[in-house]
């Protein structure tokens, strides 16, 4: 038997986070679990790689723990509109006093970053799956597929938003479908991107084109990432179009801004709903990233308040001896709170308002986008609460 401070269950991106945190800032051993953690670090990076927009605070929280974003894109500039009406609101980072508003990395790179600076002995990476736990007083005992078994202090729940670790120990969550599918693409447009990222909403929800760059060592500029938010029964026929056919449809609702869509890469599909803990914590053990709450993917905002998850938990961890002492626990979730409640919210009255043809609706969003345009006050709360420093 083997035993450590913490386990870390989910080598994805926010289980690779919250372990950099911990092993820059505290003194704890670690251990992180995942039955693919080798494989997925092996898998190359190209043309269909999928992206994430990292709000400037996550940037910052990233750098700050000493990892170097890779090859990313800068946002300085963002539309927003609305299809069919007047509705437009334009912002520039530069008039916020920002250099940017996030930047585009690919997954894959992001997670080989995380990945190879975790060179440390105070981490241990195990391949391999949880198949149940002991709980007890002072500590827990993982049972793993490998037939081996730990001792852990605190566990901590990385592993997506279908974690069946999580209800094991007694986390609760709360669902809402929302009738759509997100299908993501890369494309290549005939315009150059210009670092400028777009949120445009149509009756079926809201579509979103993220610069970024496959090759850097070729200066694509052209590249943007793609979030198409599509009613549910229309994803199967969209994604059974030939590849003519899909840029077709594709370039009808996201109109002309950076000319014409030239190709497509892969296409997935992914179930929209939102699903969120009643609470962040249980004896000795938490849950952060999507195991914590998974949004819908409008404004971007699931992976970032992942990693503000991170921080907050990390920060909680600092003073203390036993990393699953209730108080330090009960300080995580009680700081989590407002960021959760507000970024939860924002995202789901975003998805009502924009994902509607109702003509009131479509007028107060339409009002709504218009006298954000002119008023910088309302950009500032805006661009606060998207960037992760509200």
């Amino acid at each position: 038997m083997t035993d450590t401070d913490i386990v870390i269950i989910g080598g994805g991106i926010a289980g690779l986070t919250v372990a950099k945190g911990i092993v820059e800032q505290t003194d704890f051993s670690v251990t992180l679990i995942d039955s693919k953690l080798e494989a997925n670090m092996r898998r190359p990076v190209d043309f269909d790689a999928r992206v994430i927009a990292l709000a400037k605070r996550s940037v910052e929280e990233i750098r700050r723990w000493g990892v170097t974003l890779p090859e990313s894109v800068a946002i300085k500039h963002i539309e927003v509109s609305d299809k069919g009406a007047a509705g437009l609101c334009e912002l520039s980072a530069d008039k916020f006093g920002l250099t940017e508003f996030g930047e585009v990395v690919a997954l894959q790179r992001l997670g080989e970053a995380l990945f190879s600076s975790l060179q440390t002995s105070r981490l241990k990476r195990i391949t391999t799956s949880v198949e149940n736990i002991s709980v007890s007083q002072n500590n827990h005992q993982l049972h793993l597929a490998n037939k081996s078994s730990l001792n852990c202090k605190l566990v901590i729940i990385a592993d997506g938003g279908r974690s069946s670790v999580s209800q094991s120990l007694g986390f609760s969550y709360q669902q809402t479908a929302y009738q759509q599918t997100a299908i993501i693409c890369n494309v290549k447009m005939s315009e150059r991107h210009e670092n400028k990222a777009f949120e445009r909403f149509t009756a079926n929800g809201p579509l979103a084109f993220l610069p970024f760059t496959s090759s850097p060592q070729e200066n694509t500029k052209n590249e943007y990432s793609v979030v198409w938010t599509i009613a549910k029964d229309q994803a199967d026929r969209l994604l059974n179009l030939s590849d003519g056919h899909f840029i077709q449809q594709l370039q009808k609702a996201f109109g002309y801004r950076k000319g014409r869509i030239l190709t497509v890469g892969k296409k997935d599909a992914f179930p929209l709903a939102l699903r969120h803990a009643d609470r962040l914590i249980q004896h000795r053990s938490v849950v952060v990233g999507n195991a914590a709450q998974t949004l819908h993917p409008i404004a971007g905002q699931g992976f970032n308040l992942g990693v503000r998850d991170a921080v907050s938990l990390v920060d909680a961890l600092k003073p203390v001896a036993d990393p699953g002492a209730f108080d330090a626990l009960n300080i995580y979730q009680q700081t989590r709170k407002a960021d959760r409640s507000n970024t939860i919210g924002l995202t789901d009255s975003l998805v009502t308002l924009f994902s509607t043809s109702l003509a009131p609706l479509r007028i107060a969003r339409n009002i709504g986008l218009l006298g954000m345009n002119v008023s910088h006050s309302v950009q500032s709360q805006f661009v606060k609460q998207t960037t992760g420093f509200n």
